[in-house]
């Protein structure tokens, strides 16, 4: 079976994903009878479309933008100006990889593209955040409606497969909390505050130089991608009815060598949590460095590793770490579900 592709955003993950498929559309071939096949990319400029059977020579393109290309001149592909919607309708792809940055005040232009693209009928793959957080209810209904599907394992924490535990490995149980390391820049500085006593400014500066933290890191260290992730995974499990403004959200800047010590001296570490918990039989949403003990699942998990727990009513706690915080491993889960889509 052919899969046409249409990747919209050319930064790190979007370009990781290419990488992918250029590295493993034999493979995918061979075990799942699937090829995936670039139809068109697109990116601030322009876009570049394959009309033909074959599509884009993906590795020609990556070598392009590598030495300073970009879509909208590469060679006989070039759609110079063509926007994201436009390639949409007119580049005869059935799935859409969304990695445009992340806007979280409207979505845009992430939210146009799984729109035209859903509307369509085709399955859409997102790591954009944005269009999730704040039309995941809408955006459900419009798959729901064309009979496809909208798939976000990498909006949820990259590599480290949050929802696919719990919707498959957890189907049947109840769900009666859920508690996610869901960002690796905040647990690495914990991490290193607590291995070795560093204060906060000097683990940030070491995240930054290392490539883990980004130069403003406050979203990260506000405690407001945690909330971002933590959010989408309430709505997939919980119903869509949660918003940003409904998580108390305290980030990790507050913290010190002294806290640090304190929750060593008892025991215990600190971890910045999201957790999503039953209070009253109503789903409550929190954000915030906690103590944990250190027999706590959470609790050995460090460097820029993520994990989620599950207490369950039937099968207990069940927890799952790990996961690639990088572009490669956000590209990955993106390869994971399509190929998922069609299997």
């Amino acid at each position: 079976m052919d899969v046409r592709i249409m990747v919209c955003g050319l930064g790190n993950v979007g370009k990781a994903f290419v990488e992918l498929l250029a590295e493993r559309a034999s493979d995918v071939e061979v075990r799942y009878a699937l090829r995936l096949v670039l139809a068109a990319a697109v990116d601030i400029g322009g876009a570049a479309v394959g009309d033909s059977p074959d599509g884009l020579p993906a590795g020609p393109l990556l070598a392009h933008l590598r030495s300073g290309g970009s879509v909208e001149d590469f060679g006989e592909f070039a759609r110079p100006g063509l926007t994201g919607a436009e390639a949409i309708d007119q580049a005869a792809a059935g799935a859409l990889i969304e990695a445009t940055p992340t806007n979280l005040t409207d979505g845009e232009p992430g939210r146009t593209h799984i729109v035209a693209a859903l509307g369509r009928g085709m399955e859409v793959v997102s790591a954009n955040k944005g269009p999730i957080l704040l039309f995941h209810e809408e955006l459900l209904e419009l798959a729901r409606q064309n009979r496809c599907g909208l798939h976000i394992s990498a909006a949820t924490a990259a590599a480290l497969p949050t929802l696919d535990v719990a919707r498959v490995c957890l189907a049947g149980s109840r769900i009666l909390s859920v508690e996610g390391i869901l960002n690796g820049t905040t647990n690495y500085i914990l991490s290193r505050m607590c291995a070795d006593g560093a204060a906060y400014e000097t683990a940030l500066k070491e995240a930054q130089q290392l490539g883990i933290a980004e130069t403003d890191p406050g979203k990260d260290v506000g405690g407001y991608d945690t909330a971002t992730k933590l959010v989408i995974i309430a709505n997939c499990l919980f119903g869509p009815s949660f918003r940003l403004d409904d998580v108390p959200t305290v980030g990790i800047t507050g913290v010190t060598p002294d806290d640090i010590a304190r929750a060593g001296t008892d025991g215990e570490v600190i971890k910045l949590v999201g957790t999503a918990e039953f209070v009253d039989d109503e789903v409550r949403l929190s954000v915030a460095p906690r103590r944990l003990k250190k027999e706590h699942p959470l609790a050995s998990v460090n460097g820029s590793e993520k994990a989620i727990s599950y207490m369950t009513d039937t099968m207990d706690r069940i927890t799952v770490s790990g996961g690639r915080s990088s572009p490669v491993g956000a590209a990955a889960a993106m390869l994971k579900d399509l190929i998922n889509a069609y299997v």
